[in-house]
Formats: structure tokens, sequence, C-alpha cells
């Protein structure tokens, strides 16, 4: 059988064993007509609370947090409707745009244009948050289990707070969205870090599509809470990334109301694990990266058979990346299993361990094996991986039962007892 795989811009095709090969997919949702208008009626007709109209006063500042590059939120739609709802209230030079990168790296102007448009880039004002610069950062105090809060200072000081992006399930904090385009998308390194930390991680409920006691999630809803938010904006994507829903109101109610809908879509039973599982990191932008492709290993892991076998097929094109310290944590130990108890013991941690404390703890559950185009087998095989130039063939090499997650982290399996 030929299945279709979401692969970097153009997708990859390969043929598996029709006889023992199981494909799951999100549930096919159409996009909305008008995309436009079904923005428009989320901003006017909300889930909680009065219209964003009617919480702006004339002559206020307004700052909108937007998700970065490395997230497929249809920006260049999502602003416009805002900016549009604010005409004549609002003066564009009062407003600003933050990339909520968390501890990513800033996009370039290119980036920006790609990701809003010329008009909104021309037009308004666009930062980069920096988690690292101390001197953009507010202090906020501690909220939820003792986190120490450290805000993006445009986002404190604006009069109009406005949280923008798209929810779908999270490895580790339920579902994104919502609160986490304040924290950490607007926060420090430091309160980051805290957020997550082994300990929030390694909890049981730091998983996908739980919020309510997942102690990551918990945290960053307090956040929210406690430092404000005026109005929130949350869309529902297809495998297209068209929209096929969009919510706004009161931050709570509004992502309550956005998981829901996701949860439907995204998340399939399954009666048994399988001993090998196809995955990918739902194609660009998404697999830009090792990093954000352990998400991918990670919905896998959820169904493969202890000892079983990984495939995750991610571009890349930014390698591990190099920025950060995530590629020399994941190659400091000789083993995933060294590694995940060098960060579940270290008293002090460090940027990307939480990343890599998951990744250890599937390599340590599964033999994972990639399919990149822009890392090579020896950089691979330093972080414990291994590399297939042909996923056909690896799995005709393999006995058992076969799992394909065409879209990767877009579709969370779980075993129906579960």
């Amino acid at each position: 059988m030929l299945v279709d795989l979401a692969y970097g811009s153009t997708g990859l095709a390969m043929e598996l064993p029709a006889d023992r090969t199981t494909v799951i997919t999100p549930v096919a949702r159409p996009a909305v007509p008008d995309e436009m208008a079904e923005l428009r009626r989320a901003l006017r007709q909300p889930v909680a609370g009065p219209p964003l109209r009617e919480r702006v006063r004339p002559g206020q500042t307004v700052a909108i947090s937007a998700c970065d590059g490395t997230r497929p939120q249809p920006r260049h739609l999502m602003i416009p409707a805002i900016l549009e709802e604010l005409d004549g209230l609002v003066d564009l030079e009062d407003v600003v745009i933050l990339v909520a990168t968390g501890t990513h790296r800033g996009n370039t102007e290119a980036e920006l244009r790609a990701m809003f448009g010329d008009q909104v880039v021309d037009g308004v004002r666009i930062v980069n948050h920096d988690a690292r610069d101390p001197g953009s950062l507010t202090w906020m105090g501690r909220h939820g289990d003792g986190v120490p809060v450290w805000l993006n200072s445009e986002w404190v000081q604006a009069d109009v707070k406005i949280t923008t992006g798209f929810v779908e399930p999270h490895f580790f904090a339920g579902f994104s969205g919502g609160p986490k385009l304040v924290a950490p998308g607007l926060a420090a390194l430091e309160t980051v870090l805290k957020l997550h930390d082994a300990a929030r991680i390694g909890s049981p409920r730091a998983t996908w599509g739980v919020t309510a006691g997942n102690p990551v999630h918990d945290d960053v809803r307090a956040i929210a809470l406690g430092t404000g938010v005026t109005f929130a904006l949350d869309v529902v994507l297809n495998r297209d990334q068209k929209i096929v829903a969009a919510f706004g109101g009161d931050l709570l109610p509004m992502h309550a109301a956005a998981t829901s809908a996701a949860r439907q879509t995204a998340m399939r039973a399954v009666d048994a694990p399988f001993d090998v599982v196809i995955t990918t990191n739902a194609g660009f932008p998404l697999d830009q990266n090792l990093y954000q492709s352990v998400k991918g290993m990670s919905a896998a892991a959820q169904v493969v058979k202890p000892g079983g076998v990984i495939i995750c097929a991610a571009e890349c094109r930014d390698g591990f990346p190099d920025h950060g310290s995530y590629r020399d944590v994941l190659t400091s130990a000789a083993s995933p299993g060294a590694l995940f108890e060098e960060i579940s013991s270290r008293a002090v941690t460090v940027p990307d361990q939480w990343q890599v404390q998951i990744q250890a703890r599937i390599q340590i559950a599964a033999r994972v094996i990639m399919h990149t185009s822009f890392l090579s087998g020896a950089e691979l095989a330093s972080a414990h991986l291994e590399q297939t130039g042909d996923i056909s063939a690896t799995v005709a090499s393999l006995p058992g039962r076969v799992c394909v997650l065409p879209e990767g982290p877009m579709t969370i399996p779980y075993l129906a007892e579960d």
C-alpha cells in the first residue's frame, strides 16, 4: 500500500505491506468556507465574556502574542482580523506584536514576512521575545507551584493583552495554545526552566491531552491568570493547516472549548500496541529540526510495544538545531539510559533538558530510527539515533504489525484500555 507522509514542504511517499499496516490519521474535517469570516465571528461572538471591541478603549496600547515560526499558526489571517476589529479605536503605532519564541531563536525579517504578510510587517511593530535578555523582562512574582515569573516588559506594560494561537495536543503540556502564549511563550529562561523541570516533566499527568492535574499546564494556567489576559483567540486546524474552527473570549473558557474540538479531531484509540510505528512531525514548519521532532516520536511512543521500533521521518532543515544547548546535552552521555539518569538526578536544570529527558525516555523504551534530509548518520549516531535512507526497505526487514502516523503529533493514538 502507498502511504504519503507529511515531510518538509513536499511530503514523502512510501510503499508498505498492506497485510500488516494500520494507518491512523486525524478525523478529516473540512476548512470553513471563509476563514476571515470565522475569525470575525470568534472575535464578535466569544465563548465567554464580551466581544473584543467592547474590551478596548480609545487610545489604549495593545500587545498581541503570536506563535513563532516553528508553529503553523495562520498569523497572516488572525492578526489582520484583530487589527480590523480594533480599527478606529487604537492607532497602529500603539500596537506591538510579540513573537512568543519561548527559548527558541528569534525569527528573521524574511521569516516574519512569510509568517505575517508584508502589510502587517510594514504597518505594525513586531518584536521577537528574548528569554535571555534581562533588560526586556519584568518581575511578576511567583505563581502556581512556586514558579518565579519574569515576563516580556512590553506585554506587561500594554493596556490590552491579546493571545493568539492554535490548539493541538502537546506532549507534556496537554494542549498548545491559550495560556502557553504567555508562559513559556513570553517568559524568561528562568521561568521556562522551572516550568519544564524534571519533576514536572516526569509526572505521568504531563502528557498528551491532559490539562487538569498536569503540573506543567496547571502552572502555565496560573501564570496567565495571575498576570492578566484581556482577550484570547485560538484556532483548530486540519491537515492542510486550514481553519476548521475559531474560538475567542475569556482565556480559560475559550481554551477549554478549543481543546474539546481538537481532542475530537486528533486523539484516536487503538486496541493493541504495534511492533513498528512510523511517525512524522507533521511536515514544515514543525519538522524543521530534531528538537521539535521529539513530538512525533512521543506520539509514536504511546502505541509502540516495549522494545519495538519507532521510525521518525522529519526533514530537519535546521539541524539539531545548532542554537541552544539541545545538541550538547543530547550527545553528552554514553547511552540514553545514562542521559536520562543524569538529567533526572540533576539538581540544577539547563536549557533544553526537558526535551532531552523525554527523548531519552523514548529511546530507552524503543529503538528509534530517523529519516532526515539534513542530518548525517554520524550526527544522529552521536545522539544515539539511527538513520535510514529508505523507510520502505527498513520496514520490510522488520517483523510484526506496523502503525503509520502520517501527520505525526497531529494524531495522538492511545491504547483503548487507557
